[in-house]
């Protein structure tokens, strides 16, 4: 492994981790603010907070087979971790952290959340418009799929900067 990418390990880590300490800490206000409480308008019915318990994926699709959505948090985060840890460009890197960021922290609540091992619900307490209802983790998986795809358009080496 070279230096470059020595350097870049740890700051994917870094990344990662700053996604699932903050995910986690806002799932932990969630539930001590938002139990209980008529949603929360923050703008408008736009943006709303509003405390959610999601069996399943997005728009909790999937309610029934948690545990399958579990297995799929375990291979993503062990994919990304794989991906992480090779030689990759800095920006690669960074929105890989950010993926397996969100896939972490999704794969905890799916293990240590009720209703139990490997069937925990995931926290959601942003309610978009009625849309869905999401959390951080959420977040950081959208960004950092979109900008995958943003950077699948780019021709780059695995040393640039």
């Amino acid at each position: 492994m070279d230096t470059t990418q020595t350097r870049r390990l740890p700051l994917a880590l870094g990344i990662a981790a700053a996604v699932l300490v903050l995910d986690q800490a806002t799932k932990f206000w969630a539930e001590r603010t938002l139990a209980g409480r008529a949603p929360i308008p923050v703008l408008g019915e736009f943006l709303q907070l509003r405390l959610l318990y999601n069996p399943g994926a997005a728009f909790s699709i999937g309610a029934g087979s948690t545990w399958v959505f579990t297995i799929v948090a375990a291979a993503a985060v062990v994919v990304l971790i794989r991906y992480v840890a090779q030689p990759q460009p800095k920006l690669r890197v960074v929105v890989l952290s950010l993926l397996l960021g969100g896939a972490t922290t999704h794969l905890l609540d799916r293990l240590f959340r009720a209703p139990g091992f490997a069937r925990g619900h995931v926290v959601d307490f942003i309610d978009y418009n009625g849309w869905f209802v999401g959390n951080v983790a959420d977040i950081a998986l959208v960004v950092g799929a979109a900008l995958l795809v943003l950077l699948s358009f780019k021709k780059e080496d695995a040393t640039t900067a």
